[in-house]
């Protein structure tokens, strides 16, 4: 006996879906099939992999160790036969790639764009996410190339390669007729009692304004919507107020819908990143695009 790929992609699915009938509905298989290859898994594995949780199922300490290198193979074969495909020529070479909300309303189409005029013959896809979208994309091998705010640390344990490529200045956004916007500088204490504007979770924006909440004590209302673009129509209307990246308000600000509250103490941005798996061998296309973007990144996406 074997591992299969049967095995594997079984274990997964339950791993993302805490469920065998929702593993089962994904997989488009029985729930007998699944369980029956979790089970032929954990013998050839050797110890138990998944366990209950409530009425769920969660991964087993050895099962969350066990689950990078299964993600890792699988998509090391989907990739492989795609380049076998591209490299026979009954297909273009492809390209997918994600990016953090922000980075796709800002910089990445305009890098897209030069890339796509070189490079007539690769064919360019773009998937928009938050942040743990966005890495789970990658780490997952649905995305070839990734862009984000902040990387995860340690590189998620060796299986991400990133590159920092351009700056990711945060401004304070108010409303034109906002008090403290017509203020020369505004402390921190200033904010208690402001309405924040946040991103959904596991948004790095929606992580920025927390973190600076927390830091500075501040006793705030807040109200999260689901998109910078509805953060931005929310700012505008008066509604209240939110850290955003200087490149995706660039137009308001200098169109005058938009304000900034000068603040004496405002938080670094975290720069930019191009980020692509660090695991097995790199197609010619994907070292190619990271390259590009490591040196044209960094001119304005104006």
């Amino acid at each position: 006996m074997a591992i299969t790929l049967t095995q594997l992609r079984s274990f997964l699915a339950v791993v993302r879906t805490g469920s065998v009938t929702s593993a089962a509905e994904e997989l488009v298989v029985t729930q007998p099939s699944i369980s029956a290859a979790v089970r032929a898994l954990t013998r050839e594995v050797g110890t138990s992999l998944l366990e209950r949780d409530g009425r769920g199922i969660r991964p087993t300490p050895a099962g969350k160790a066990f689950a990078p290198y299964a993600t890792d193979i699988i998509g090391l074969l989907d990739r492989g036969q795609a380049a076998a495909v591209e490299a026979s020529g009954i297909a273009a070479s492809g390209l997918r790639i994600a990016a953090v909300t922000t980075a796709a309303e800002s910089f990445v189409p305009v890098l897209l764009k030069r890339y796509a005029s070189r490079n007539h013959d690769v064919d360019l896809t773009l998937a928009v996410g938050n942040r743990n979208r966005v890495l789970d994309l990658l780490l997952r091998r649905e995305a070839d190339i990734a862009f984000v705010g902040r990387p995860p640390s340690g590189g998620r344990d060796g299986r991400i390669k990133s590159q920092t490529v351009r700056p990711n200045e945060l401004v304070l956004a108010g409303a034109p007729d906002h008090p403290l916007a017509k203020k020369s500088s505004v402390a921190a204490a200033e904010l208690n009692g402001s309405r924040w504007l946040l991103r959904e979770q596991g948004s790095g924006t929606r992580t920025a304004n927390e973190d600076y909440i927390a830091a500075n004590g501040l006793t705030v209302s807040t109200l999260t919507l689901g998109s910078n673009g509805a953060i931005k129509q929310a700012v505008k209307s008066g509604l209240g107020i939110s850290f955003l990246a200087r490149d995706s308000v660039a137009g308001e600000l200098e169109g005058g819908s938009l304000a900034i509250i000068p603040l004496t103490n405002i938080p670094p941005g975290r720069p930019w990143h191009v980020m692509r798996s660090s695991v097995g061998p790199k197609s010619d296309v994907v070292s190619d695009f990271f390259d590009f973007a490591v040196a044209e990144a960094h001119t304005p996406a104006g």
